[in-house]
């Protein structure tokens, strides 16, 4: 009889804790009775009947997932390897459990398919320089597919590019023809100005000789502070010419 009771109890104990589940804040439990979805519960306190009814845990927090390297040709044929990263989360605890075998996986292939063939369009230099364009159509075309799983895409980041030897050469030796193209642009127009400037000041002074004169006397001191060993005195050409006519 005693050997019978333990038994009992045992069993009453093990219907129990079957029957009764604890969903974590960040959980959902979709329920099935006898293969059938009823309904999701959660969280808290959940009691299923022992045999009947089968409790299946989702979490609901947002999911970071690694998209790994893929092998890229773009629009300008030109190889390279991209990764990856995907931010997603499930919104409907039913659809993630009754309309896909494995959403984690199916999502993971999903943008691994997606991130080749939306890349394929581009070419090389706009995929260098419009990623956050590129982020939001990627994030929008899976954010579609995977709508039906009750998966919502909340962010698609391009990690790296990685790109072949030879290009990243070629494109170093772009990059500094660039950099000396706009440093001659620079130059040049430095230059121009300054003739501008020359110029207009060369028109003033002609119009006025006493403002030639205080040139003159501006270089002096230039040169004075500087302590120079030569000194320059400017003569105007009035004072020296009847000395050139006597000698004429």
């Amino acid at each position: 009889m005693l050997n019978v009771a333990a038994i009992l109890i045992v069993l009453v104990l093990f219907v129990l804790f079957s029957a009764i589940k604890i969903m974590k804040e960040y959980e959902r439990g979709v329920i099935l009775r006898l293969g059938r979805y009823v309904s999701v519960r959660g969280p808290g306190l959940i009691i299923l009947i022992p045999g009947i009814e089968k409790l299946i845990k989702v979490n609901l927090r947002t999911v970071v997932m690694d998209v790994p390297p893929q092998d890229i040709i773009t629009k300008d044929n030109v190889s390279m390897n991209v990764n990856a990263v995907i931010y997603f989360r499930v919104v409907h605890p039913e659809k993630s459990i009754l309309e896909v075998q494995d959403y984690l996986y199916a999502t993971s292939q999903l943008s691994q398919t997606t991130l080749r063939s939306i890349l394929g369009q581009f070419e090389l230099d706009d995929l260098l320089s419009q990623r956050d364009k590129i982020n939001i159509e990627l994030q929008n075309i899976i954010d579609k597919q995977t709508d039906p799983w009750g998966i919502k895409i909340n962010a698609v980041e391009i990690k790296h590019i990685d790109l072949p030897q030879e290009m990243q050469r070629a494109m170093a030796k772009q990059a500094e023809a660039e950099r000396e193209r706009r440093a001659k642009i620079i130059h040049a127009e430095g230059e121009s100005q300054a003739a501008e400037k020359l110029f207009e000041a060369s028109e003033i002074m002609s119009k006025s000789k006493i403002s030639l004169q205080l040139r003159y006397l501006q270089t002096l001191n230039e040169i004075a502070t500087e302590k120079n060993s030569t000194i320059i005195f400017p003569i105007p050409i009035d004072l020296v010419k009847p000395f050139m006519a006597q000698e004429k």
